[in-house]
């Protein structure tokens, strides 16, 4: 089983495209492909049509997949963008910031 850099409930920020900047946590994480999906970025509109799930049909906006390289995982202490490394810490391999060495949570 290998460990993904990001997951999801981690806070991170955009790093490129037409949210750069902006900041979320990530609701799903998509290995396979490589993407995930942040609260509230990278929105997108689908006209979808009436169906007997949903009579009222109409223009829904929700979050689009965004691709893993374009965020980076926020520093709890600096609120800058950081890399994540991994390291064994007593037999256990744990994310670490790069900058700060700190170890994030699972």
């Amino acid at each position: 089983m290998s460990m993904a850099k990001i997951r999801k409930g981690d806070r991170v920020v955009v790093l490129s495209g037409k949210d750069k900047g902006s900041e979320g946590e990530v609701v799903r994480a998509m290995p396979k492909d490589g993407k995930v999906v942040v609260q509230g970025v990278n929105m997108i509109s689908r006209h979808t049509k009436p169906t007997q799930a949903d009579p009222e049909g109409g223009i829904k906006r929700r979050e689009a997949p965004i691709h893993v390289s374009n965020v980076a995982i926020k520093d709890p202490k600096t609120g800058k963008p950081a890399r994540v490394g991994f390291e064994m810490r007593d037999g256990k391999k744990v994310r670490v910031l790069k900058g700060s060495g700190e170890v994030l949570n699972g």
